[in-house]
């Protein structure tokens, strides 16, 4: 290894220790020769993950076009830029453990319309209609239809039999003629 300062290739390792969750290798090294300390990473060589577009063009990936992505989605809802980071670093753990050292643009979507449907309803489809390009509204609604027939994430069972009772009690007493109401001063 040359030096950084004095450009000789005569140096030896004071200390060599793993960084990175142990895919990296930090040496601190000296100069023989100018005595100065320098110090180097060892990595292991990966072949990088290649995006295949939808015209078939290929690009490598990149987490930030993901970040992008669900940031524009997010955009004032209630998701924290934690959750945000939490779903771009499983994406990304996602496609650079597979086998494949190609990934889609339509498999990177699907696993963020996943992990949005679980966090922000509004999100996801605000993403999806991005995403899946629609053309007229009857996609749009073909699209949110099965979260509409499932359970609402923000109203459980139990907050739909109550929104159902309150809808019910306020019809009843929408119905019910009023009552005049009779005063109730004390006389001394």
């Amino acid at each position: 290894m040359n030096c950084p300062y004095c450009r000789e290739d005569h140096d030896k390792v004071i200390d060599s220790r793993a960084a990175g969750d142990g895919f990296v290798i930090r040496r601190r090294r000296e100069c023989l020769r100018c005595g100065r300390r320098f110090t180097t990473y060892e990595r292991i060589e990966e072949t990088p993950v290649r995006v295949v577009k939808k015209d078939g063009t290929r690009m490598p990936f990149d987490r930030r076009r993901i970040l992008g992505g669900l940031m524009k989605a997010c955009e004032k809802r209630p998701v924290s830029l934690d959750t945000i980071e939490e779903i771009t670093a499983d994406i990304e753990d996602e496609v650079t453990s597979s086998i494949d050292r190609e990934v889609t643009t339509h498999e990177i979507g699907e696993m963020v319309m996943n992990a949005l449907r679980d966090v922000d309803p509004v999100a996801y489809v605000r993403f999806a209609s991005v995403y899946r390009e629609f053309k007229d509204v009857s996609e749009f609604v073909d699209e949110i239809q099965p979260m509409l027939a499932g359970r609402s994430p923000a109203r459980g069972a139990k907050g739909k039999a109550k929104a159902k009772a309150q809808t019910k009690g306020a019809q009843a007493k929408a119905a019910a003629p009023a009552k005049a109401k009779k005063g109730t001063g004390r006389r001394k």
